[in-house]
């Protein structure tokens, strides 16, 4: 039985892949880099640091670590101004969130950085309503590896341990993602998985083997969860 759901953050909870793949794009440009959006949706899994290595060795250009910040800075800042006036969060995830937070612990396992997360989950005030926060300082790999699902489940569990609280197992929490390296590592980590179809195809997602697939989290309510998964 599902007792715990952890959410990926940039392409489930807010709608900000284009807009990332928008700051990244300017930014790269400045240093002589163009970055198309297959170059972008191809590296997706990856945190910041990452990503940007990953672009300046394509275009067989050095980086250096001053170059590094100076990008990620440049990136973070751009992100920022581009989310400004309205926040883009995916239609019915509020109402979602809300509810499943009422009945299952719920984290955020993101490549996405801490600022970042908080920032967009401050704004919308759900930022309490996360029993975890994992983000891209947790670990030293990426996904589709399954380390950030097992610091988050490691953390939840510690909590419930305070708490008092029997731990959980992996199949007992439940992971929702939006693209193959994410559900990857998800079933990884021992736990399950649902996709959402905000970034890719469903074929993308399925061959990636993710159980369940839908178009939304506005059609989801926690009673579908338990049906589903239970």
């Amino acid at each position: 039985m599902i007792q715990a759901i952890f959410f990926d953050f940039n392409g489930v909870i807010i709608d900000d892949e284009p807009i990332q793949m928008q700051a990244y794009s300017e930014v790269l440009r400045g240093h002589d880099i163009e970055l198309s959006e297959a170059d972008y949706y191809s590296a997706l899994g990856l945190d910041d640091k990452g990503f940007v290595r990953h672009a300046f060795k394509r275009a067989d250009k050095h980086l250096s670590d001053e170059v590094l910040k100076l990008v990620l800075k440049e990136k973070g800042v751009r992100h920022r101004q581009l989310i400004e006036g309205e926040l883009p969060l995916f239609p019915g995830v509020v109402t979602f969130l809300k509810a499943a937070a009422r009945h299952y612990s719920l984290g955020i396992v993101s490549m996405a950085t801490l600022a970042e997360i908080e920032y967009a989950l401050n704004r919308a005030r759900l930022l309490k309503l996360f029993s975890v926060v994992v983000n891209s300082a947790d670990v030293s790999v990426c996904k589709p590896a399954p380390d950030c699902y097992r610091v988050g489940f490691d953390k939840l569990n510690e909590k419930r341990r305070a708490a008092r609280l029997l731990p959980l197992l992996p199949n007992e929490c439940l992971v929702i993602e939006d693209s193959p390296p994410g559900i990857e590592a998800g079933k990884g980590a021992g736990m399950r998985t649902m996709a959402v179809t905000n970034t890719v195809t469903e074929r993308e997602l399925r061959a990636a083997g993710a159980e369940v697939v839908t178009g939304s989290l506005a059609d989801w309510t926690v009673d579908s969860v338990h049906h589903v998964f239970d």
